[in-house]
């Protein structure tokens, strides 16, 4: 798809270099939730740390997931054509940092299921069963479009968030207003 242009009111915008490092901090202001991918590959489960997803469509349900080209688990959760993606809950800081760990036995501790597209973590919050469906290069990732097979969430629990290169959770605007009237 090619954007058209209307030259009679738009005035060319030069473009600075912009460094990663300045890249990753003003975009680190967005909050985003924290994953897990998960499949098998040779009967064995292997499971990458993702902040880079988000839905795409409604109809047919559709999710995108960012994996850097340097991954050495993306090739192999690729070559499974399916896998799970966990939504970890806001006590997963650890899982995480695990996950995101190379040469790490990454399930190696941690409770965990098979679902029909791969292992899925006991306590997360939602749970995605995806199938590959296209891969996109972007600069530096690989974008991968899933179809959502089937999904589930958690009764409760609240989301584990990633924010300005730190750790956190979501607290909901209305349980803060709640508290503070109550205080």
């Amino acid at each position: 798809m090619r954007l058209q242009k209307d030259t009679t009111s738009v005035t060319p915008m030069r473009s600075r270099h912009i460094g990663p490092n300045e890249f990753r901090t003003v975009l680190g202001h967005l909050p985003t939730g924290v994953v897990v991918l998960a499949a098998t590959n040779s009967g064995r489960p292997v499971g990458m740390a993702a902040n880079s997803i988000t839905s795409v469509s409604l109809d047919p349900p559709l999710i995108a997931v960012c994996a850097a080209r340097t991954s050495s688990t993306w090739p192999l959760i690729r070559h499974a054509e399916r896998f799970c993606v966990s939504v970890l809950a806001a006590h997963h800081e650890q899982i995480s940092r695990q996950f995101s760990r190379s040469g790490a036995d990454r399930f190696g501790g941690i409770g965990w299921h098979h679902r029909d597209t791969g292992p899925a973590l006991d306590d997360a919050i939602a749970w995605l069963d995806c199938e590959l469906v296209a891969e996109h290069d972007a600069g530096d990732h690989t974008i991968a479009v899933a179809r959502v097979l089937d999904l589930a969430s958690a009764q409760d629990g609240r989301a584990l968030v990633f924010f300005r290169g730190q750790y956190g959770r979501f607290v909901p605007t209305d349980l803060d207003q709640s508290r503070r009237e109550n205080a």
